[in-house]
């Protein structure tokens, strides 16, 4: 199923139904503040199970994304520096890297030591989480060998993806640089990767 929603004032009935389909194991794909990318719920195993089956490999680069702030102190360990960081830098085309607390699952984590987190400036995505009451768990529909029009296109991404998904959200045309990453795991932030956002 693919819906349109407004990206600048998102109908509330469509937020709401979306996440009532995340909260079913669903899996969507919804825009972002950079390339399009899948979810599903944090709480929800089988939707995670299938998102990495829809990804067709050993996925490492998933995040979580929240509304705002207030809620990433929940999920990782968020001392002053960091959250001068944060703050600075949010809502925004960033990627970054914390130290996860024990309510993130560990089928998230699957190892690691990190994990990413995001608050994008897209009102679509931040209205799905505060919605849905948790984070969502997310990862970028491009891979390094995608077409970009596979990645910006909604209409080209329900084509693709549509039988594999639960809702494509077509809020327009995306971007077509990712994120930026940083990793504030460590004694000063190291960026791993120059994306859409300028890091300061």
């Amino acid at each position: 199923m693919k819906v349109k929603i407004w990206p600048d004032n998102p109908n509330p009935k469509q937020i709401a139904h979306a996440a009532e389909v995340l909260r079913a194991d669903g899996v969507i794909v919804y825009p972002t503040d950079s390339v399009y990318a899948f979810g599903c719920s944090v709480r929800n195993p089988k939707a995670i199970e299938r998102m990495r089956a829809i990804k067709g490999k050993d996925e490492s680069v998933f995040s979580l994304v929240f509304d705002s702030l207030a809620r990433v102190a929940d999920y990782a360990r968020v001392e002053n520096p960091e959250f001068r960081v944060l703050k600075r830098h949010l809502p925004g085309p960033f990627t970054f890297l914390l130290t996860p607390l024990s309510r993130v699952p560990e089928k998230v984590l699957a190892k690691r030591k990190s994990i990413g987190m995001r608050i994008p400036s897209s009102a679509i995505a931040r209205a799905l989480v505060e919605e849905l009451g948790c984070p969502m768990l997310t990862t970028s529909v491009r891979d390094d060998d995608e077409t970009v029009e596979y990645t910006t296109d909604p209409e080209l991404i329900h084509e693709r993806y549509g039988r594999q998904v639960d809702m494509v959200i077509d809020g327009g045309l995306g971007a077509t640089t990712p994120t930026t990453v940083v990793d504030l795991t460590g004694e000063e932030p190291v960026v791993l990767r120059e994306g859409l956002g300028v890091f300061m």
